[in-house]
């Protein structure tokens, strides 16, 4: 197809010339920055290999199980890999983990007990985890079970504050938080390097205290993931990067043997551990999702940096900005009004291959406090390594996009939301 045919390609799915241009004009910036993507890829795409070879993944690794699912193979193997791929001394890794908020709750419920205290170092924890922090009142909250929870903020510069870290550390501190990408904030995402010398700082002054990282969004943006500086623990989604778009539910913990053992012993119970939990038919999805998840999270990434540009070029704040280096595949784009972040989210909407033909509403989403637009044609329901973008309808209306399982789509995605933002005169082109 010559260019002229994919203009009116393009033109065909909604794409007027101008918008189409300007997309192109921005792309051509780009080709250095989308390079050094391709090749943090290609690294991260050997990582997994070697693990999958090295712990033997075999054809037998696929069948799956029923019932109590003992002497699992092939969830075995794949906890295994999942270890080697993080650098940690095990993993936990099922479909009984329902989705990120899930695992997050699981890992923190599990290591900590009656009279600790949780301590996030980097601000408030994303929306979700309020309700089973405590913050807000919810039925089965860490605060029902005795457990406290301090908050240091980030200063003004999106800097840590070592000081009031360093006074927030006490006796009854169990378990830090660190949440790596920005929630429904504008501050910045949290690098590895980052991350590793806040563990350090931490671990200087309460060594007997765990550290777990929220790495939702986050892993295989960069070479290296938390574990590998000093992180206890790995949290995430499987229908976010590692899952690769295939897996269809599921999350992770990927730590030290102590936290991931207590973690499955909540998850299933006491004196059965990681021994139990059937995987049924899913296993498939899960490896080739892995596999594929290198080069998925890379085109997400590539999306993300041309989402960025497009709308800083057009005068909006964006974070990370155009030029910032990236730590996962969220970008948020601000508009200051309703109306902008509804026209994105619908612009996002009608490029999916899956409902792009209805129209997304804001709506009282369980979990947050004011209502939320959501923007998802997905071949899994809720996935966000898909292309999808969401934002909450208050101040300062700022929408956050992430993932496409290809960058072609990721591409288009961004021209469709441009485009509605134009109609909608909440940007206008130069």
């Amino acid at each position: 197809m010559n260019e002229s045919n994919l203009t009116d390609f393009y033109r065909e799915l909604g794409i007027s010339g101008r918008v189409f241009d300007f997309g192109k004009q921005i792309l051509e910036e780009l080709e250095e920055r989308f390079h050094n993507i391709d090749e943090t890829a290609e690294y991260n795409q050997m990582k997994v290999l070697k693990a999958m070879q090295e712990n033997k993944v075999s054809e037998a690794c696929l069948l799956g199980t029923t019932g109590y699912g003992y002497n699992d193979l092939g969830r075995e193997t794949l906890e295994s890999v999942y270890a080697a791929v993080f650098h940690t001394e095990d993993a936990l890794v099922r479909p009984q983990i329902t989705c990120g908020t899930h695992a997050l709750a699981l890992a923190l419920m599990s290591n900590l007990r009656p009279g600790d205290e949780l301590l996030s170092p980097v601000g408030k924890p994303y929306d979700t985890l309020e309700e089973v922090i405590g913050i807000r009142p919810s039925r089965g909250s860490l605060k029902e079970y005795g457990i406290t929870y301090r908050q240091v903020d980030l200063l003004p510069d999106g800097g840590f504050d070592y000081e009031e870290i360093a006074g927030a550390l006490n006796e009854r501190t169990r378990v830090v938080t660190i949440q790596r990408s920005k929630g429904y904030q504008t501050r910045p995402t949290l690098s590895v390097q980052r991350i590793g010398e806040l563990i350090s700082f931490i671990k200087e002054r309460k060594p007997d205290c765990f550290c777990m990282v929220d790495n939702c969004y986050g892993e295989f943006v960069e070479r290296l993931e938390p574990s590998d500086v000093g992180a206890d623990m790995c949290v995430g989604s499987l229908i976010k990067n590692p899952g690769g778009g295939l897996a269809p539910i599921g999350g992770y913990i990927a730590g030290t043997k102590e936290c991931v053992e207590n973690a499955a012993c909540r998850l299933t119970s006491p004196g059965l551990g990681k021994e139990v939990g059937a995987s049924l038919g899913i296993l498939p999805q899960f490896y080739q999702g892995l596999f594929l998840a290198p080069t998925v999270t890379a085109s997400a990434l590539k999306g993300a940096v041309f989402a960025a540009n497009i709308y800083e070029r057009l005068g909006l704040r964006v974070v990370p900005d155009g030029k910032e280096s990236r730590h996962d595949i969220i970008q948020a784009v601000t508009f200051g009004t309703p109306e902008g972040l509804i026209a994105f989210c619908e612009g996002i909407q009608e490029a999916a291959p899956v409902d792009s033909y209805v129209r997304p509403e804001p709506w009282d989403m369980p979990g947050y406090d004011s209502q939320v637009i959501m923007a998802a044609g997905a071949f899994v329901s809720g996935s966000s390594i898909e292309l999808s973008a969401d934002g909450p309808l208050k101040p300062p209306y700022a929408a956050y996009f992430q993932g496409g399982l290809t960058w072609p789509h990721a591409k288009f995605g961004i021209l469709k939301s441009l485009q509605h933002c134009v109609e909608a005169k909440a940007v206008q082109l130069p």
